[in-house]
């Protein structure tokens, strides 16, 4: 027997960044909100004494599980997707708080010409300069109009940083000082300024001091102890949903969180939400929870799923280029080198972003005419806290196992540095996703398939900037350098990125996208999709600044949206 629960103005999917930020904010607008969260409750206490590196990292313990729901992947349409049965290329997150737990906190803007990718494109290299078969679009929002929101979300998170020299431009200062910068940072400083490039310190969610963001809560300092990805802060120094945001919309009165709570559907009639269907996953209930607002706040695949199985838009069919549900599927490419050096360095303190950067191969800020390629990578040395078992750097001809590596792998910790990039992902016709036809997870729902491999554009970016990352350790001072070697096919099982953006896509039209620019569907208007999903193409950076600043866009038209209804643009 199903259950129908009272009816709330808003319902959340998820309760990671973007539903906490759509609770915090409706709240405050005075709106009764009910956030669905298929995880665990969680917070800084049930973090302490975490730095269990195999429990956390290496068995991911605060990462979904894959026996219950996974997604299946083929690099193309004529391989059989297989299902994802441990987690490899990508970490999906569950729990309060989700992915926001566990990230790194490096916490960048992306720039002005990801929001405008085919009207700067086509403007300064032509119509077509990468081929037909590329899909890129313009957002629908140009960073002017998104800057405010930047600017919201950073002083949320207690952002410490400092002006990037080739960044676009600002109306404030971060809210907070970058972190220490390290001698290791100063030398990756230093060699980048003599090649003639603009390094600054990362934007970072690991607070340089302690901050109180405009909700009054407090994020603490880092203690720099180097267990970020993959693991909740102890400290509460790491800005993270469960100590920003979603204590406001507690305080309220107004929210309720319900954990264990698996969302299976959104339910509609005519052209309107009207609430959602989800199982309680500890007693296998059937509940029903009736809502005014639906909003899709969960992983951005995640949403993407729960559009398709709600028969909610038009499926992409990738062989006619019509249909926007779940084209435009973007991940990152992750160039680099290795430097091998005589000195020693400190590099098992850290934090998830602490590190130095630049831009100058990021974006549109260097020629492409020549090059075959468009957009680039934010370069940078990551000081984030080599834990033991998963950093065993070795030479490439070094054997994988036995003495020799053993010798290799211990002489090597402190005595190598990884430069590495963050290369932007162009959106192609053939990476997309779609529903599986046979497999389904734990509740007889269809699973995610994924469907991706490297393009040209990939190669030839990687190429590209993993060059230049070996330029900056030779200039360092490293005695071998070893580029990391060219991309062939994609591969799900090695971690790379958490960075998937695409799916539900953000548009001017909706001939080309999904939802609108206050991420808004277009068929459904009491229905909004938040996320990395919206992103009509992925930049050179972590994604977490754009997702949390589109948070607030959103939530903005979803207060006026319960006023007057209607569409939004």
């Amino acid at each position: 027997m199903v259950k129908t629960m009272p009816k709330v103005d808003v319902v959340t999917v998820g309760v990671g960044w973007t539903g906490g930020i759509v609770a915090a904010e409706c709240t405050k607008a005075g709106l009764k909100v009910v956030g669905l969260e298929r995880g665990k409750d969680r917070g800084t206490a049930n973090f302490a004494n975490v730095h269990d590196e195999y429990r956390y990292a290496i068995r991911y313990e605060l990462m979904q599980d894959l026996s219950k729901e996974t997604v299946t992947f083929r690099n193309n349409r004529k391989q059989q997707a297989l299902p994802m049965r441990q987690l490899g290329s990508f970490l999906l997150g569950e729990g309060l708080g989700g992915a926001g737990t566990h990230w790194n906190g490096q916490t960048y803007r992306f720039l002005p010409y990801d929001f405008e990718l085919k009207t700067m494109t086509e403007k300064k290299y032509g119509k077509n300069f990468l081929g037909k078969d590329y899909q890129i679009l313009d957002w629908g929002l140009t960073y002017d109009e998104v800057e405010p929101y930047f600017d919201k979300f950073e002083k949320t998170a207690g952002i410490s940083g400092e002006e990037n020299p080739l960044g676009p431009k600002r109306s404030d200062n971060y809210p907070n000082k970058p972190m220490k910068k390290t001698p290791l940072l100063k030398k990756f400083e230093t060699a980048s300024k003599k090649l003639g490039y603009h390094p600054y310190m990362i934007p970072s969610a690991n607070l340089s001091a302690p901050y109180k963001n405009p909700y009054g809560q407090t994020i603490n300092a880092c203690q720099y102890c180097g267990f970020c990805e993959r693991f909740g802060c102890e400290y509460g120094a790491k800005a993270t949903p469960e100590v920003a945001v979603i204590p406001t919309a507690l305080k309220s009165g107004k929210y309720e969180i319900r954990f264990n709570s698996n969302v299976v559907k959104v339910l509609t009639k005519g052209d309107k939400a009207t609430g959602v269907k989800y199982i309680d996953t500890v007693t296998g209930e059937e509940y029903i929870q009736p809502a005014d607002i639906v909003v899709l706040t969960s992983y951005m695949m995640n949403n993407a799923k729960l559009l398709m199985v709600s028969n909610i838009g038009t499926m992409y069919n990738p062989e006619t280029g019509k249909g926007t549900l779940g084209r435009n599927y973007c991940y990152q490419i992750m160039p680099g080198a290795t430097g091998f050096f005589d000195e020693q360095f400190n590099t098992f303190m850290g934090a998830g972003a602490l590190g130095n950067c630049f831009d100058d191969f990021n974006g549109d800020n260097f020629d492409h005419s020549k090059l075959g390629f468009i957009h680039g990578a934010n370069i940078a040395l990551t000081q984030l806290g080599n834990r033991p078992i998963g950093n065993n750097p070795t030479h490439s001809d070094t054997p994988l196992w036995g003495a020799e590596w053993k010798k290799d792998s211990i002489m090597n910790y402190t005595r190598s540095l990884s430069v590495g990039g963050q290369g932007a992902s162009i959106p192609y016709k053939e990476n997309f996703l779609t529903l599986d036809p046979k497999y389904k997870d734990a509740y007889g729902v269809p699973l995610l398939q994924v469907n991706y491999d490297f393009t040209d554009q990939d190669k030839k970016l990687h190429k590209f900037i993993s060059a230049k990352c070996g330029e900056v350790l030779k200039e360092m001072g490293a005695k071998k350098v070893e580029v990391r070697a060219e991309l062939t096919n994609y591969n799900i099982v090695p971690y790379q990125s958490t960075h998937n953006t695409g799916g539900t896509v953000m548009s001017k039209t909706p001939e080309e996208g999904v939802v609108n620019n206050y991420l808004q569907h277009w068929d459904c208007e009491n229905l909004f999709a938040v996320g990395a999903g919206a992103f009509a193409n992925n930049s050179g950076y972590n994604p977490t600044d754009t997702v949390g600043a589109l948070a607030f866009r959103c939530t903005e038209g979803i207060i006026k949206y319960s006023k007057k209804g209607g569409s939004l643009v």
